[in-house]
Formats: C-alpha cells, sequence, structure tokens
C-alpha cells in the first residue's frame, strides 16, 4: 500500500484533498459535504498542559474531600466518592460499585496521566516514549470518562435529600463542579494536534 503523507480523508463522506498548511485560526472544510477537514493547531500543547495540570489538583481534592455533609435530628455523616464505592459494594451492588470506580475514578484520572505524561516532554520539542500507543489509549478513554454524570446525579440527590435532612456541601463537590468545566476544555484537545506536535517540523527547524 502506497502512503500519501500530506492526503486527508473527509470523515463525512470520505472525499480524498491534499493537505494545505492552515494560519493561525484556520479551518478547513470538505467542499462536498461542510465536515472540517482540519485546523490550525496554534498554541493547543501550552494551554492543555495547564488545564491537565489543574485538573489534576482538583481531582485530588474531589476524591481525597468529603462531597457532601448530611445532618439529620442532630446526627451527621459524610463521605468521599471512594467511601461510596465501598458503601456499593458492602450492599450487594458490586457491578455498580465497579462502573462508579471505572468511570468516575480509574479512567479520569488515567486520562489525565496520559495528557501530562505526552504535554511535558513534548513542551520541550521531545517525543516521549510509547508516544502512539498512549495516544490510542487516550482517545479510546474518551467516552468512558463521566464525572458530569456522577455529579448530576449528585445534585440531584441533593435536591431530593434536601427536604429530609440538612445538606451541606463539601469541598469535593466544589472541586468536581471546576472539573467538569476543565475536563471538558482539557478533553477536547484534538488527539490530530499529538502527531502535528510530535512529527511536523517546527518554524525553523529542518524537515
Amino acid at each position: 500500500m502506497k502512503e500519501v503523507p500530506d492526503a486527508i480523508v473527509c470523515e463525512g463522506c470520505d472525499a480524498v484533498y491534499r493537505r494545505t498548511p492552515l494560519r493561525p485560526r484556520e479551518v478547513s472544510h470538505c467542499a462536498r459535504c461542510g465536515t472540517e477537514l482540519d485546523r490550525h493547531a496554534g498554541d493547543q500543547g501550552a494551554r492543555v498542559l495547564p488545564l491537565t495540570v489543574a485538573s489534576l489538583i482538583l481531582f485530588a481534592i474531589a476524591n481525597l474531600f468529603p462531597i457532601v455533609e448530611i445532618e439529620l435530628r442532630g446526627l451527621g455523616s459524610e463521605t468521599t466518592l471512594a467511601g461510596a464505592v465501598i458503601v456499593l459494594s458492602t450492599e450487594g451492588m458490586s457491578v455498580v460499585a465497579l462502573l462508579v470506580l471505572a468511570t468516575t475514578i480509574l479512567f479520569p484520572l488515567l486520562q489525565l496521566c496520559i495528557l501530562f505524561y505526552l504535554l511535558v516532554p513534548m513542551a520541550r520539542e521531545r517525543r516521549p516514549a510509547g508516544f502512539g500507543v498512549l495516544v490510542r489509549i487516550l482517545q479510546s478513554l474518551r467516552p468512558w470518562g463521566m464525572i458530569e454524570v456522577f455529579l448530576l446525579g449528585v445534585l440531584v440527590a441533593i435536591v431530593k435529600l434536601s427536604s429530609l435532612a440538612q445538606v451541606v456541601a463539601g469541598p469535593a463537590l466544589w472541586a468536581f463542579i471546576g472539573l467538569t468545566v476543565l475536563l471538558t476544555a482539557v478533553l477536547s484537545f484534538n488527539p490530530r494536534t499529538f502527531w502535528e506536535m510530535a512529527f511536523e517540523p517546527r518554524p525553523g527547524q529542518k524537515a
């Protein structure tokens, strides 16, 4: 099979085009169906790295501190996300506990760690070991991070419980809200940009 490095295939209608260099903020679209073909990467790498670091900090806060504190008739109870997973498993809901553990802790943390591992050396114009495999893993993990779904469930539970007991939002809840916003921005990072940053020559660098 012959490789055509400068070719780009439309994801909407499979039309094949020759890739053309784009200027900052430029976006190319398919002439046939209008699907976005390519966009200039700009300084995405420089923007996503600090957002990834901030996400890791918020992730730590969200998992180390209580999500909510419930007070009823003078008695108080509070729990962390890990504590909720343990309670689910001890109550005979091991499958649900495993899903919560995977989609709200393991997969998001793995995504953030891979991003951090990739972006730090690439900011110094070095390609990290295992680059291709990690980019593919990052892409495959995208649909499985469901922190926003968990957050929505917590907010619904707080609204329902507020009529029965006093519910106080813990530090982890605010961290989850901030983490959801940051993850939306971080995970919108186009994986194609990784390949451009890693393999395309930079200005002043010989190809």
